[in-house]
Order: C-alpha cells, then sequence, then structure tokens
C-alpha cells in the first residue's frame, strides 16, 4: 500500500532521509515535502526506446545497451586521466569517453552488458559517445521519460527520484492555486496534473502543457504581488497634488546648460507625476552620466518651492556626500537649506539636523540609511528619493514614504535593464527612460587585449599616470582559485604596485571593513591614491572625473551589463578616457561579448544583448536584487506571456482588491506568501 504524505512535513519523514541528507536538501531550499515538488527537472533523458548503435544519430542524445569488449588506457594521472571503453552490440561497436574519470577503470570488466545514454558523435563511420551516465544491464529496465534533477553534495538522481514519485501519490490532495475562471478560459491543466507532468512526463504534450501551466502561474503571482506592492506606496490612494503653477522652469534656467530632449521628456513625465493627485511611483532609468541628477534636482525644486521637504537616500555615506555637494552647489544659492545625515554625523552636528528637518528649517535631507531612524522626523515631506534603488528594501523604501503622508517617490537607477525585465523588477513603478546623452561627452575608447599584449596595455596605463590622472584595475576574484584560471585582485595589486612605485596604489574588496572601504574611497576620490585595484564592489560608486582608465582582468568572467556598469566609472571629466579589457578566452559568447563591447556604449543595447547571451537569471541575479528567483519563465523567451499575465493580474485584482473572494482565496494566499518575503528582500 502506497504511504500518504501531509506535503508540510519536514523531509525527514521520507524513508532514507537521515540529518544529513535533510542537511543537503535544506542547500538547495527543500525542507518541506512541498518544496520537493517544486524542485524541477533540468532536463529529461528520452529513456523510451533502446537504439542500436549503428542507428544512433550524430549530435543528439541517445540510449544503447552495449558489452564491453576492451578498456583503454587513457592518459593523464590518477583520477584526472581521460578513460575510454570499446563496446559493441549486434550492429557495431562504438568508443565509449569518460573525461577525468580514472577511478571508473575498476568500475567496468570486459564481457559486461551496460545501458549508455549520453551525446554522440559520428564521423568517418566511427561512433563515440562522450561521457555518457551509465547502468549495469542486470536486472535494470530503463522506463519512459526520466527527469535529471540540479544535485548537491551528498545526494544523487536516484534518490530525488524516487523520494518525488513517492510524493506523486499525493499531489492529487493538493488544492488548485489558480481560479477556476482562469484555468477554463486560458485551457490551463491542472495544479496536480501540472506536478505529474514536470517530473515524469508521459510525452512531449503533457510536458508541455505542465510547463505552460507552472510558467503562467509563477509569472501571475509575481505580478499580483507587484501590484500589491505598487498599492503600499499610493497607487490609488490621494497623494499631493503639487501646483501646475510652481514650474521647474527658474531652476532649469539658472543652469549653465540646457537640458537634453530626454531629460525634458522625463520633467514631463514627473511633472505631470508631481501635479496629479495620485503618488507618484516613477523610476528614471538611464546610463551613467545622462543626466539623471538634473531631474532628482529639479523635482526637489518644485517640492521645496510647493512648501513641502525632500528626502534623497543613497546606499554609501560617500556618495551621499557627492550627491549633497551637487545639491549645495545647484540648489543652494536659490535659498534652499540643504543638509547630511549619514552615520558619521554625530554629536551637536546632528541634533541641529535633526531639529531643523522636524522645524522644517531644512528643506532637504541627504543622507544613507541614516534618514531612517525613527529619530528623523520632517514637518512636511512631500518628496522621497532613492539612488541606485536595487540596494535598498522594499521595507526600507516604504519606512521612508511613512515619514510623510503619501509622498510622491522618484528612484533612480544607472542600471541599464531591458524594459522586458524592467516590467519585473520595478513591476511597482512607472518607468521613464533618459536615452540620451548630453553633448560633448566623450565616449571611452574601448579595446580589448590578449595576455601577449598585456605590456602594450600597461604602457598606456602608464602614460595616463604621467600625465596626472587615476587609473582603477579591476579584477574577477580576491585571491588566486586552485580552480578557475583567473588573475586575482592580490596578485594584481603585488604586480601594479610593484611596477608603479611612483604612484600610490591601494586594494579593494567586499571583505574590507566598511568604514576602510569608506576611507579607501576617500582617499582616491581627494587624488591621494592614483591606482585603485579593486573587485566589482566599484561597480556603482562616486564621480572621479580624474580617473580616465578602466583595466579590467579576466573580462570574460564578467557579464556585458556589469562590464559596461565598470566601464561607467570614467569618462566624467574632459580628458579621453580608456576602457582596457583583458581576456585571453576565445569561445564564441566571450568573443561575441567582447566585440559587442568593444563597439557599442549605449547601455540599453549592451543589456539587450547580455540578456539574449546570458539569460535572464545570470544578467541579473534575482535573488541579489530581492525579487524571487524565475525558476521557469525566462523574461526573452516568454515576452508576451509577462504582458498577458501582468494584464490578467490587473484585472483580477480590480474585480477582487484583496484576493478573498472563495475562487480566489487559495491564490490570494500565494500571492500574499510572496509578497511578505518581498517585503524583507533588496528590491
Amino acid at each position: 500500500m502506497t504511504q500518504s504524505y501531509d506535503l508540510d512535513q519536514s523531509v525527514s519523514v521520507l524513508r532514507g532521509v537521515g540529518p544529513k541528507k535533510t542537511e543537503a536538501l535544506a542547500r538547495l531550499g527543500i525542507e518541506q515535502l512541498r518544496d520537493l515538488l517544486y524542485h524541477f527537472p533540468r532536463e529529461y533523458r528520452d529513456l523510451r526506446s533502446v537504439l542500436l548503435i549503428n542507428d544512433l544519430p550524430d549530435g543528439q542524445k541517445g540510449l544503447v545497451c552495449a558489452r564491453v569488449v576492451l578498456i583503454l588506457p587513457g592518459r593523464g594521472y590518477g583520477r584526472n586521466k581521460t578513460m575510454r571503453l570499446l563496446v559493441e552490440d549486434a550492429t557495431g561497436q562504438m568508443e565509449v569517453v569518460f573525461f577525468r574519470s580514472g577511478f571508473l577503470e575498476r568500475a567496468f570488466s570486459v564481457g559486461e552488458t551496460w545501458y549508455f545514454y549520453g551525446p554522440v558523435q559520428v564521423k568517418d563511420g566511427r561512433v563515440r559517445m562522450m561521457h555518457p551516465e551509465f547502468t549495469r544491464a542486470d536486472g535494470y529496465e530503463p522506463r519512459g521519460i526520466e527527469p535529471v534533477y540540479p544535485l548537491t553534495k551528498g545526494l544523487s538522481q536516484r534518490e530525488l527520484r524516487n523520494w518525488i514519485r513517492a510524493l506523486m501519490a499525493d499531489v492529487g490532495n493538493l488544492e488548485e492555486t489558480l481560479p477556476a475562471p482562469l484555468l477554463e478560459e486560458k485551457k490551463i491543466c491542472s495544479l496536480a496534473y501540472a506536478l505529474r507532468h514536470m517530473h515524469f512526463p508521459s510525452d512531449e504534450t503533457a510536458y508541455r502543457l505542465a510547463r505552460f501551466r507552472l510558467i503562467y502561474e509563477e509569472l501571475l503571482t509575481l505580478q499580483a504581488a507587484l501590484f500589491m506592492s505598487r498599492s503600499r506606496f499610493g497607487e490609488g490612494r490621494k497623494g499631493i497634488a503639487f501646483s501646475p503653477s510652481i514650474s521647474m522652469q527658474p531652476f532649469l534656467e539658472a543652469l549653465p546648460y540646457a537640458p537634453t530632449g530626454a531629460q525634458r521628456r522625463v520633467l514631463g513625465e514627473v511633472s505631470g507625476d508631481m501635479e496629479s493627485d495620485r503618488s507618484m511611483n516613477r523610476l528614471v532609468q538611464g546610463d551613467v552620466g545622462s543626466g539623471k541628477t538634473l531631474i532628482a534636482q529639479a523635482a526637489i525644486f518644485k517640492a521645496v518651492s510647493s512648501g513641502y521637504q525632500a528626502a534623497m537616500m543613497a546606499p554609501t555615506e560617500l556618495l551621499a556626500r557627492q550627491h549633497f555637494e551637487t545639491l549645495k552647489r545647484d540648489l543652494g544659492p536659490m535659498g534652499i537649506e540643504i543638509a547630511l545625515l549619514t552615520g558619521s554625523v554625530s554629536g551637536k552636528a546632528k541634533a541641529e539636523v535633526l531639529e531643523g528637518l522636524k522645524s522644517g528649517r531644512i528643506s532637504v535631507a541627504v543622507g544613507t540609511h541614516a534618514i531612517l531612524s525613527a529619530g528623523v522626523e520632517f514637518v512636511h515631506l512631500g518628496l522621497v528619493i532613492t539612488d541606485e534603488q536595487h540596494r535598498f528594501g522594499v521595507n526600507q523604501r516604504l519606512m521612508l514614504t511613512e515619514k510623510g503622508e503619501n509622498p510622491d517617490v522618484l528612484v533612480m537607477t544607472a542600471t541599464p535593464i531591458p524594459r522586458t525585465l524592467a516590467v519585473v523588477l520595478y513591476g511597482d513603478l512607472d518607468i521613464s527612460l533618459i536615452d540620451e546623452m548630453p553633448p560633448g561627452r566623450q565616449p571611452v575608447y574601448t579595446e580589448r587585449f590578449g595576455e601577449g599584449d598585456r605590456e602594450r596595455a600597461y604602457r598606456l596605463l602608464a602614460d595616463e599616470l604621467y600625465a596626472g590622472h587615476q587609473a582603477y584595475v579591476v579584477a574577477p576574484l580576491i585571491e588566486d582559485s586552485d580552480v578557475l584560471d583567473s588573475r586575482s585582485a592580490e596578485s594584481l595589486y603585488r604586480e601594479i604596485s610593484g611596477r608603479f612605485p611612483d604612484y600610490k596604489s591601494a586594494l579593494l574588496h567586499g571583505q574590507v571593513p566598511p568604514k576602510e572601504k569608506e576611507a579607501v574611497m576617500e582617499q582616491f576620490y581627494a587624488g591621494e591614491i592614483r591606482i585603485l585595484v579593486s573587485t566589482v564592489v566599484i561597480e556603482v560608486g562616486i564621480d572621479v572625473p580624474n580617473a580616465t582608465v578602466m583595466l579590467i582582468e579576466g573580462a570574460e568572467r564578467f557579464g556585458l551589463a556589469q562590464l559596461h556598469q565598470l566601464r561607467g566609472r570614467v569618462g566624467r571629466g574632459r580628458a579621453r578616457s580608456y576602457c582596457l579589457i583583458i581576456t585571453d578566452v576565445t569561445s564564441g559568447i566571450a568573443d561575441e561579448r567582447a566585440d559587442v563591447f568593444c563597439r557599442t556604449s549605449d547601455g540599453f543595447v549592451i543589456a539587450e544583448k547580455d540578456l539574449e547571451l546570458r539569460g535572464p537569471g545570470e544578467v541579473f541575479g534575482f535573488r541579489q536584487h530581492g525579487l524571487p528567483e524565475l525558476v521557469l519563465a525566462d523574461p526573452l523567451r516568454h515576452a508576451r506571456l509577462f504582458q498577458e499575465s501582468r494584464d490578467d493580474a490587473r484585472r483580477l485584482l480590480e474585480r477582487d482588491p484583496s484576493l478573498k473572494s472563495p475562487e480566489n482565496r487559495a491564490f490570494g494566499q500565494r500571492v500574499r506568501t510572496l509578497f511578505e518575503r518581498m517585503e524583507h528582500v533588496v528590491l
């Protein structure tokens, strides 16, 4: 008799799951039986038919049953040896190759019969199977389509298959999570059917139906949670209606330059939001140097001129101080009182800022998370601005807005995001794009160097240092690795400081304590440090106009969007700037990525190409940015379904805002669970 399980139980109730297996499953995010059902296969083995060696198709995977006739000694030493077998069936012979598998030599004996499943190469009549899965034929009967799961140390495919198969009898007890009208309207299969056929599909049609349903539900749940998030920030609630008679124009006329067409378009969108009676929730997205700060300043000018206060929050103290100095320079002469509030502002200075904000004497607060402190009170907060929004949590943005009564919210990011991904990541915001650079801004000269060209790259670096400029040198690793063939920041620092002893250099990486990191960045900002050797911790950083060289080691280990962010650290002054990428890797994707990077400086073109080459998870790192990782959905391949699910979620919430009606209750619970998780992570 098949055992029945409560899917909310711990995985430890399964046969064969002791403390070590429980710990291994937890590393995969599997703690309850329900989690096992949502641990989907990464691929499948089609074991429905055993092929003959002479019928194996070139370039595809196949299953054969063959007898070992020869064990060929491999090259190399110990476990790193490449091992080869010669096997045969009634139709012919095939070579089986195992890479770095010297330990398998004792697993096989001449005369034994095995099943082999793997990729096939057929050339000049010779058949070869590369590093296949293998199972002894004695008592084994291949069956159906077999799932292959993501694993971790201490778990095997067979264990995962057996545990998940043991739960299949209980999937029929799961409550249907999608509303019945949606299931009927879209002809979507049931949850039980979807889970059964995602793990053990009977055929291709069943698999496609199952996958479509699960992708659609993943997107619908996410979109509904984002709409709920939007409602937390004033959507649909009455906000501040700033008067159209108070214009941004006096501020713009005082500038020593004219805004670009893109800036004027975005200013119109922001001004329209501020003058409407609903709370503004707008993301201003623009490349490094496109002029996002001007948008923030104009919005602050309008808010303060209307009798309100503004708060601007940045992720680091140095960036906050930089914003403070810019605002003082441009808005201070117009009689606007601006104060800095960071962790290092204390004592009498802090007390004066707190009193000024509470009394209204200070109109603008610029700072870090310190602005969120309970003791920081505003008398009339009307505008909240966050810079590099992905560094803040949803709750942090909410805490800041709660210091006023439905203040307008403006979010800025210099990270170019493809439109489809932006809708996912910032679904609770309206999106404005600054897609034009100010005139006169020089493009950064970008060139690729191989290891043999390193001396030429260093000569260019030396020329810029001699001219009085500064440089960044970035590496993908902190320390040298036995596994990854790439120079580390530590080894580069030793080389650079030895090669350029006349110029002060410093090393910076994620393990450097925050205060020490701030001190190093301060010295680099002040020009005391001339060469900053670093990992990607400087990807989003400060404005150092005197830095004219960005040298990136092991460029193949960075995504295109990340390379573009690093390049954006230079080219901020009047001198010509250089981005030098060093890579010896010549794979197809690495070459294409390097070519695109050297050919264009358009961040949005680069972001789209990065999405195409690497996929959404790698490009954006959903976990890092706080949204739940998309398990099955792909913004590039499922763009139409993204929009469809967004429209469906909007209609559902318009009819039932709390999702608590009988037909929506189960789906509503899923959405609320996801929304609660999103509140505590970095969006």
